[in-house]
């Protein structure tokens, strides 16, 4: 699968097909599609509630051209776990054949927090599945309310940026690092925008000997403000920033991809944080003189956590 060329790539099935209702320049359904290339098995697909569930199984339409079952908030990993423990009892008495893949779609809200405990028994039992956490930094289906991936600075409807407070007062949850402390064979962070590292990290999740787990960066043109038609810009800055940096964790073993490999070698330069904070309306406030520390606050952070990574990447495991 990582060999195939963008040609050969889309003459795979038609897994999301299109005239769903997410918004425009959501890249939820660009993200998806990308990861369902990663395989030519046939995909089960649950799929917690959230942007994506709403926006594609509109009753009694589906954009979904697979198994596909919705699942609530809290309990998408549990429920793709059930699909994949049933293949399994119904495979050993030979009442399936062939391989099938299972994958879960989430939101952040219900993976970093209201699905977190679903999600870590689920890997900790090593269930042979893929979770893809569309990570767009807020509960955007309900509102722009802050999750725990809403990072420092952010002006949420329940962390506003007013005359006495600037955002949200923490940094995001590492959850891709808390997945890596499972001990699972496969994680790793994508971006919409390089569709051949999101498409070639997907094929390693999928043939992965157990669970996998794989954070996607998703901008949000209405919660984040921007303009649709910078979505692609939007996920690629967040790379070039390393605000999110593009890597994958294999059996234990770290080693960056694509832009963020070159970042670290110094072929690419390293462009700074106040870019990102610019080019998003949710930010707008941290450009007054009063606010600057949080920006270099948030500059710092993601300098530690780059140099972190860098370190992680170097260790010989």
């Amino acid at each position: 699968m990582t060999s195939l060329s963008l040609k050969e790539l889309n003459k795979l099935p038609v897994r999301l097909a299109s005239g769903h209702r997410l918004c425009a320049g959501c890249a939820e359904s660009i993200v998806v599609k990308q990861i369902l290339m990663g395989t030519s098995d046939p995909v089960a697909v649950s799929l917690s509630t959230g942007c994506l569930e709403v926006s594609t199984t509109v009753f009694p339409y589906t954009s979904w051209n697979t198994p596909y079952i919705h699942t609530a908030f809290g309990n998408g990993a549990a429920t793709c776990a059930g699909l994949e423990t049933a293949y399994v009892a119904l495979k050993k008495k030979g009442k399936i054949k062939g391989d099938m893949k299972f994958v879960n779609f989430a939101g952040d809200g219900a993976t970093y927090d209201i699905g977190l405990q679903a999600l870590s028994g689920a890997m900790e039992r090593g269930h042979r599945m893929m979770y893809v956490c569309l990570n767009n930094e807020a509960y955007m289906n309900t509102g722009i309310q802050r999750s725990s991936a809403t990072t420092l600075g952010a002006s949420t409807t329940t962390s506003w940026a007013g005359s006495v407070q600037s955002g949200k007062k923490e940094f995001s949850k590492d959850l891709t690092e808390i997945m890596v402390a499972h001990n699972i064979p496969y994680v790793a962070q994508v971006s919409p925008h390089n569709w051949r590292d999101t498409v070639t990290k997907a094929s390693k999740g999928f043939a992965a000997d157990g669970p996998s787990f794989i954070n996607s960066i998703s901008p949000c043109p209405r919660g984040w403000r921007f303009p649709s038609d910078e979505t692609i810009n939007m996920a690629r800055l967040a790379v070039e920033t390393c605000v999110w940096p593009l890597f994958e964790v294999v059996d234990g073993k770290y080693a960056l991809t694509a832009e963020s490999a070159r970042i670290a070698d110094g072929k690419v330069e390293k462009k700074p944080v106040m870019d990102w904070l610019t080019a998003q309306g949710r930010f707008k406030h941290l450009l007054q003189d009063r606010w600057e520390p949080v920006a270099e606050a948030y500059q710092d952070e993601v300098d530690r956590r780059w140099k972190k990574l860098i370190k992680l990447t170097e260790l010989d495991l």
